[in-house]
């Protein structure tokens, strides 16, 4: 039993003690108190003795710190379409504005002056002279011109010699000379 005696334990309690050191937790409580109405503080001078002064001078000024130039605004190069509004022109000497409409309004627009081209063609304003004819017209009028006639016998035999000789972008450098054999 004298072991017992010296090491100062109670073998008697089946848990350890808890001790609640009140005087921390208090300790603590104030400070953090402290802390917040210190940076409270600090937040109220800093909002009205630094940042009000600096807002009033820019309103006075007129001039927002962060606002973008006229410049800054615009898109980045290339601007593909610098004039307002949308819009076609139309080939009787208008202009068809497609502002409100749908988007794909300006193919539709476009197609039918295309297929009107194509079914009719297109003369020069000035001299009155056919400058565009729709296709199968075309046709016709070569077939029925007598100047173009296919090459037979020894003129086309000719004519095809004559053009292995021509150095072209397509020869890859190859001479005339190269190319007969």
């Amino acid at each position: 039993m004298a072991e017992h005696e010296k090491t100062n334990v109670d073998f008697d309690q089946p848990y350890e003690q808890n001790i609640i050191g009140l005087r921390g937790i208090i300790y603590f409580g104030v400070g953090l108190f402290l802390l917040i109405v210190v940076t409270f503080g600090l937040m109220w001078v800093l909002q009205y003795q630094v940042l009000q002064p600096q807002a009033e001078e820019a309103d006075r000024q007129n001039q927002e710190p962060l606002a973008l130039s006229e410049e800054e605004k615009l898109p980045p190069e290339p601007r593909l379409q610098s004039a307002p509004g949308f819009g076609v022109e139309d080939p009787n000497g208008g202009r068809i504005n497609l502002e409100l409409t749908a988007p794909q309004s300006e193919y539709w627009e476009l197609e039918k002056q295309w297929k009107k081209l194509w079914e009719e063609g297109r003369k020069d304003e000035k001299t009155g002279t056919v400058i565009a004819l729709p296709i199968e017209e075309a046709k016709e009028r070569l077939l029925k011109d007598s100047s173009v006639k296919a090459k037979t016998g020894e003129e086309a035999k000719k004519t095809l010699e004559n053009s292995k000789k021509l150095v072209s972008a397509s020869s890859a450098g190859r001479t005339a000379s190269d190319t007969i054999r």
